[in-house]
């Protein structure tokens, strides 16, 4: 039996809900990390800060497929790692190299 139209707009609507808690969480998580490294002090235009921050995402989507700055971060800490794969796109950010600064 096919669900009738009302139903799959009230789950449609449900879904939407839970996209916009999670976008909520997740700019929520961004923007307390942003702050703590000092983004927040700094004079920029929102399309540099945007572009820095793709070429942050860039870099940690060229690594290691599934793995996350944490889990590298556990390996380092462990001597298994070489260290590359967590300092460099940390370091080399917006806020280090000074991209997009007026």
């Amino acid at each position: 039996m096919k669900k009738p139209s009302s139903k799959i707009r009230e789950e449609i609507a449900k879904l939407q809900d839970q996209l916009r808690a999670a976008e909520t969480r997740e700019a929520e998580r961004i923007g307390r990390i942003a702050l703590k490294s000092g983004i927040g002090e700094i004079d920029i235009e929102e399309a540099g800060l945007q572009a820095a921050f793709e070429e942050i995402a860039g870099r940690f989507r060229e690594g290691k497929k599934g793995t996350t700055g944490r889990a590298n971060a556990r390996k380092n800490a462990s001597g298994t790692g070489t260290g590359s794969e967590t300092t460099s796109p940390l370091t080399a950010g917006a806020g280090a190299s000074g991209v997009g600064e007026a």
